[in-house]
């Protein structure tokens, strides 16, 4: 009967560790997103890219051409139609000769602002970065990180990172060396219609 007993308290304690522990694996467990979760929409207002799985949802700029990018966790990419640069993976990518190119993008993991500009750092010190400025900014009411560079190996670009709760919201923009302005008008103007639930 003894014997019964402990085997039986053995397994129960076996079964709470196991639930435990799978409890705090579900809790650590990372989330990703995909391509898929990118849907381009015609509207009667205009083309619109939305991404229900982040909450997010966006204008494409009138007269400018989107693509999803299957790549990863997947991002958008808008072009200007007289955009040239580097062809790779059948896309243009920076530096551009011409054109501008914006990219919007959503990773799934918390960020604190010194871990994000650790990380931008990190990976703009393999792209010869000649300048870079950081500048916390407001846009539609919400706090954002803006970093502003220029680089050997991807030309001049600026990005705008939004935090929200264990998502980070990245928006990029590049430009060719005399469309600095157009490209950034055109950037202010798409970062307007942006949507974050």
């Amino acid at each position: 009967m003894r014997k019964k007993i402990l085997i039986s308290i053995f397994v129960i304690l076996f079964l709470i560790l196991v639930a435990g522990g799978g409890f705090f694996w579900w809790q650590r467990r990372g989330i990703k997103g995909s391509p898929t979760d990118y849907v381009i929409k015609e509207t009667a207002e205009g083309k619109i890219v939305e991404n229900k799985r982040a909450g997010l949802t966006v204008k494409v700029p009138e007269g400018w051409i989107e693509k999803k990018i299957e790549l990863f966790e997947g991002s958008v990419i808008f072009d200007t139609p007289e955009i040239e640069g580097r062809m790779e993976d059948n896309m243009v990518k920076p530096p551009l000769k011409r054109g501008c190119g914006m990219e919007s993008a959503v990773v799934y993991k918390k960020f604190d602002l010194d871990e994000l500009k650790g990380e931008i750092k990190e990976i703009h010190a393999g792209l010869g970065i000649k300048s870079e400025e950081f500048e916390i900014i407001t846009i539609n009411g919400r706090q954002a990180l803006k970093n502003t560079f220029d680089s050997k190996f991807i030309g001049p670009g600026m990005a705008i990172y939004f935090f929200n709760k264990n998502k980070l919201y990245s928006f990029a923009v590049y430009w060719a060396p005399d469309e600095k302005e157009k490209c950034i008008q055109g950037f202010n103007k798409f970062l307007e219609t942006v949507s974050i639930k």
